[in-house]
C-alpha cells in the first residue's frame, strides 16, 4: 500500500516542468492529484494520462481563484491532504528596468498566490493534519545580478515557509520548501521571457557554475517534493531543502 493512497494532493502550475513531474510522481504513489494552471490543453493531456489525475483552470496570481480552487477540490473529493505551491513567475530584471507592474506580477505569483491559497486551504489541512510544500529556488537564498526581485520573492516564500511551520505546528500541519536549482524545463523561455538563444547562453553558464556539472531534471526535484510530503517525513517541518547540484554552496 502506498503512503498516498486515498490522499488528495493539489499542485499549482502542474501543466509542465516540475509541477507535471510531481503530479505524475504523486499519482504513481496512489494519490488523487488535482493540478492547476492557466492553459487547458497541457492540463487536460496530463489528466488524461493517468486515471487518478484531475485538473482545474486557475491563475495563481488571481486572488479570486484561491478560494474557488480549494472549494472545487473539496466539492470533488471531500478533503485535502497536501498542497504544493509550485506555480512560479520570474524575470531577468535589472534594477534599471524594474517597473512597478513587473515587480508586482512576480510577487503576485510567487508570494501572494501561495499565501492566499494556503489560507483558503487551512481549515481543510487542519482536518486532515496535512502538509504544505512550497517550491522555491536556489536564488531564494543566493544572490545573483538581475534577479533581485525574483530572488526576493523566493526569499519571502522561504521565510513564509518557516513562519507557517511554527504557526501551524500546533494543528499538526507541516510546512516545508524545496529550493530547486536550474532544471531542464521551459522556465527560461516561458516564464523568464528569454529567446531560445538567450536561454541556451544561460544554460551553458549554469552548467559551468553548478558543482555537479549539469542542470537538473524535473523528476529529480519532483521526487523530493513527494518525499517531504510523505508521512515518512512526519518529523520534518520548517525546512528548505536545496535540490540544485550544489549551486547554493558554490
Amino acid at each position: 500500500m502506498s503512503a498516498f493512497n486515498a490522499r488528495v494532493v493539489l499542485i499549482t502550475g502542474g501543466g509542465a516542468g516540475i509541477g507535471r513531474a510531481a503530479a505524475l510522481a504523486f499519482a504513481g504513489q496512489g494519490a488523487r492529484v488535482v493540478v492547476t494552471g492557466r492553459r487547458a490543453e497541457p492540463l487536460r493531456a496530463l489528466a488524461a494520462s493517468h486515471g487518478s489525475m484531475d485538473f482545474l483552470i486557475a491563475d495563481a496570481a488571481n486572488p479570486d481563484d484561491a478560494v474557488r480552487t480549494i472549494q472545487d477540490v473539496i466539492d470533488r473529493y471531500g478533503h485535502l491532504d497536501v498542497l504544493v505551491n509550485n506555480a512560479g513567475a520570474g524575470a531577468i530584471l535589472p534594477l534599471s528596468q524594474a517597473s512597478a507592474d513587473r515587480v508586482e506580477q512576480i510577487f503576485r505569483v510567487n508570494v501572494f498566490g501561495p499565501s492566499l491559497l494556503a489560507g483558503a486551504a487551512l481549515v481543510h489541512l487542519k482536518e486532515s493534519r496535512g502538509c504544505i510544500v512550497n517550491v522555491s529556488s536556489t536564488f531564494g537564498h543566493k544572490a545573483a545580478p538581475a534577479l533581485s526581485h525574483y530572488a526576493a520573492s523566493k526569499a519571502a516564500l522561504e521565510h513564509m515557509t518557516r513562519c507557517w511551520a511554527l504557526e501551524l505546528a500546533p494543528a499538526g500541519i507541516r510546512v516545508n520548501a524545496i529550493a530547486a536549482g536550474p532544471t531542464e524545463t521551459d522556465f527560461l523561455v516561458e516564464r523568464m521571457g528569454l529567446s531560445a538563444e538567450q536561454a541556451e547562453t544561460v544554460r551553458a553558464d549554469e552548467r559551468k557554475r553548478i558543482p555537479l556539472g549539469r542542470r537538473g531534471e524535473a523528476d529529480e526535484v519532483a521526487r523530493w517534493i513527494v518525499s517531504i510530503a510523505s508521512p515518512a517525513a512526519g518529523w520534518i517541518t520548517g525546512q528548505v531543502l536545496a535540490v540544485d547540484g550544489g549551486l547554493n554552496i558554490a
